[in-house]
């Protein structure tokens, strides 16, 4: 596929995959500025994203339902575009209504450490260039884990690391409107099988999530 900085151009990105995902609410964001939010939250493409248009009438008769059936709830597809590089390093996921940047730790991170590379730091330059593009306010950053070693341990690690990155991020903003949300979810939210080193490398990630340029 997200904080004066050096500039990098946008990694190339090669694989290209799209899914329809059904949401069913709005978006929900912290509050605090340049800070870590300790509010309730979930991370990005857990929550819903759209609302349904229009109101659907149950007993309009144009429907044709069957007697005694009843309409469900209306809901919106919400289609994802879900670009990734060869590396498998980063991975940019494109809804209707959000941007989100995945970076996997070993390409932000020494092993068991929260300490950014050189090259994190310019990794996280484009992404925030993407943010300044997109004109956006609101900005999460959440950490994950695999599973290996305590979930007390990977839940302080994955925070820490969403610090560091929020960090960066928020210098090379440079801009007091914009509102931070960080949180460190640890082993939760998975995103592939951790019981392979392939699986658990994938979970072992930071994300950076905003909201899309209204058209």
């Amino acid at each position: 596929m997200t904080f004066t900085p050096t500039r990098v151009a946008t990694p190339r990105l090669a694989l290209t995959l799209t899914a329809a995902s059904v949401m069913v609410a709005a978006h929900l964001f912290g509050a605090a500025v340049a800070h870590a939010d300790t509010s309730p939250s979930v991370p990005p493409g857990t929550e819903a994203s759209a609302s349904a248009p229009v109101e659907v009438d149950p007993n309009d008769p144009d429907l044709k339902l069957p007697d005694g059936a009843t309409l469900a709830a209306p809901k919106v597809l919400d289609i994802k575009s879900v670009v990734e590089d060869q590396s498998g390093d980063e991975r940019r996921e494109d809804t209707n209504s959000d941007v989100t940047f995945a970076l996997q730790a070993e390409v932000l991170f020494s092993k068991d450490s929260a300490k950014l590379s050189g090259e994190a730091k310019a990794r996280i330059a484009t992404i925030a260039d993407e943010i300044k593009n997109q004109k956006a306010t609101k900005v999460r950053v959440f950490g994950f884990t695999d599973n290996l070693g305590s979930s007390a341990h990977g839940d302080v690690l994955s925070r820490q690391r969403a610090n560091a990155v929020q960090d960066v991020l928020d210098q090379q903003l440079n801009d007091p409107d914009i509102i931070f949300e960080v949180r460190g979810y640890g082993e939760q939210y998975p995103i592939a099988d951790n019981s392979t080193e392939a699986g658990r490398k994938k979970n072992r990630r930071v994300e950076v999530t905003f909201p899309r340029t209204e058209s």
